[in-house]
């Protein structure tokens, strides 16, 4: 993608970290974002601080734990904006100390959900609800993955091709 003004971007557990960086950034590149987290004082605070700097900013509470969520957050994107060019699947949870310090099967199956809800099929429902609808739009796009060293590794990458080149 060689310009972001003026396109969207959709960030996932952007209230804080490294979404809320990278919102600040789309935002920087004039682009309209929809930040998406569950906790809604920390997510109505970054929407405040990005409409303050003058972004087109829409935040949506979301548990992508949930594809319901999810698909209301693509629902609430695609109408708002029309489009969606970037989507970051970026909500993520590390284990507690606890569990980093019991063996697998020791740790409560309630923390192994809570894991893998968020860091997997949080990443597998913005696939489903978003990528369908960026292809039908027949734009370009990006669909970034983020995770941590205690993930699967660096972040993923899919990028979507311009359509006259295809």
């Amino acid at each position: 993608m060689k310009t972001f003004k003026d396109r969207v971007a959709v960030v996932t557990g952007a209230a804080s970290g490294m979404g809320l960086a990278f919102a600040h950034r789309f935002a920087d590149e004039g682009m309209a974002v929809v930040l998406a987290d569950i906790e809604s004082e920390p997510l109505a605070m970054a929407e405040g601080a990005l409409k303050a700097k003058g972004g087109k900013v829409l935040a949506v509470k979301t548990n992508v734990m949930t594809e319901d969520d999810v698909n209301r957050l693509a629902d609430a994107a695609f109408s708002t904006f029309g489009n969606v060019h970037i989507l970051c699947n970026n909500a993520g949870v590390a284990a507690t100390a606890a569990t980093l310090r019991s063996r697998p099967w020791e740790t409560p199956l309630g923390d192994w959900s809570w894991t893998l809800g968020v860091n997997f099929m949080g990443v597998l429902y913005g696939i489903r609800a978003f990528i369908p609808r960026m292809l039908e739009n027949d734009d370009e796009g990006h669909i970034v993955n983020t995770s941590s060293v205690n993930g699967s590794g660096p972040r993923t990458i899919l990028h979507i091709p311009p359509p006259n080149s295809r």
